[in-house]
Parts: structure tokens; C-alpha cells; sequence
């Protein structure tokens, strides 16, 4: 997910825009720490090269409702605590919890996203290497 920044007269807005891969991560392995490089977010198909070697060309989407970013990061597993005992158990000493359920996880809402920029591997040659140096 990158952050946008938009300028105007009343201030500084942060647009964010989810990076959508799915095209191309089966076809390659990307590394979750490679270096990558994004260009021309303000132009109707950006640019994005990874790891210098993989060069893929993106167009916008328009979100279809809410699309918020969540996190888990700095949360602990949620275990829902036993209210008491409820007539079923009560005398069984056994617990009134599933114990087939999931451990809940708090999430934090980190950002409200308007765009998705799906990419796809660029195949044109005559596009300019992002990033080369005038």
C-alpha cells in the first residue's frame, strides 16, 4: 500500500492506493524485503520495477464501496473469557466454550483506500527505464 500526497490550498491530504500483484505472483517470486521502485502514480499507467530486474506497468481501479486497510500489528489474540456456567455444564464441569473456534485477533484500521493500481508484467520495450538517470 503507498501513500499518495495531494497538495491543496487548504492543506496536505494522503491518498492511499493498494499495489495489486495477483497477476503477476504466481508467474514470479517476489521477495517480501525486495527493493522496489514506483513512478508515475500521477500518470494513468505507472510504472513499478522490482529488484531492478522485474518491470510491470499498472492502471487504475476505482474501489467499489469501503475498501479499509487493517492491521494486527502490536495485538494479541483475543480468548473470550467463560461469563459462567450455564445450565448444560454446570454440574458436568465441562467449559461452555467451542473449542473448535479461532482465537479472534484485534485489528486497527490503518487507512481508507480509493484506488487500486493493478499490474501487470510490461512487455513493451520502447517504455523508458524508470530508473535511469537523466
Amino acid at each position: 500500500m503507498e501513500a499518495n500526497v495531494v497538495h491543496d490550498d487548504v492543506g496536505i491530504e494522503e491518498e492511499y492506493v493498494l499495489l495489486d500483484l495477483d497477476s503477476v505472483h504466481e508467474q514470479f517470486d517476489i521477495p517480501p524485503d525486495a527493493p522496489y521502485l514506483l513512478s508515475g502514480l500521477d500518470t494513468l499507467n505507472p510504472i513499478l520495477v522490482i529488484d531492478n530486474k522485474l518491470r510491470l506497468i499498472g492502471h487504475y481501479e476505482e474501489t467499489i464501496g469501503t475498501c479499509i486497510a487493517l492491521t494486527e500489528e502490536g495485538s494479541s489474540p483475543i480468548v473470550p473469557e467463560e461469563i459462567g456456567p450455564s445450565e448444560a455444564n454446570k454440574f458436568s464441569g465441562k467449559s461452555n466454550m467451542d473449542p473448535n473456534q479461532c482465537p479472534s485477533k484485534q485489528v486497527k484500521p490503518v487507512a481508507c483506500i480509493n484506488k487500486i493500481l493493478k499490474f501487470k508484467l510490461l512487455v513493451d520495450t520502447n517504455v523508458p527505464d524508470a530508473s535511469a538517470q537523466p
